[in-house]
């Protein structure tokens, strides 16, 4: 049940944020087997005073294009299953909407499965 925040500067086309939803999407139905339809995600733009990061961090040259996507999710995913997840996300954002792989930043948010209310105020994996 992954929920997923995606934060860029703004000025992007709703074509290329559509593309984002996308590939996120995919990418996680292909590597955390995501059941189909379970898509739950936002994108919030920023302008560039309210988007901060650090440009060459890590020697990863980073541009004005970066993304990120945080996702939170079960805690039951394998460290194989993560990287995976990280790779395939950085390999369909090139694809489409054509994001370099060094604006792609992901981070994972795990929580136990019981800290989930999917609607109807019920705890669906307690």
């Amino acid at each position: 049940m992954p929920l997923v925040h995606i934060s860029l500067q703004s000025g992007k086309s709703d074509v290329y944020r559509q593309a984002i939803f996308d590939g996120v999407y995919h990418a996680m139905r292909d590597a955390l087997e995501t059941p189909e339809d379970n898509q739950f995600m936002a994108i919030t733009e920023h302008t560039s005073a309210n988007f901060r990061f650090g440009g060459s961090y890590l020697d990863i040259a980073r541009s004005e294009d970066l993304v990120f996507i945080q996702i939170t999710l079960n805690n039951t995913r394998s460290s194989a299953q993560k990287k995976a997840l990280f790779q395939r996300i950085a390999e369909l954002l090139g694809d489409k909407p054509q994001i370099r792989s060094e604006d792609v930043f992901i981070n994972l948010i795990e929580v136990e499965k019981e800290n989930w209310s999917l609607g109807n105020g019920i705890a669906q994996y307690a």
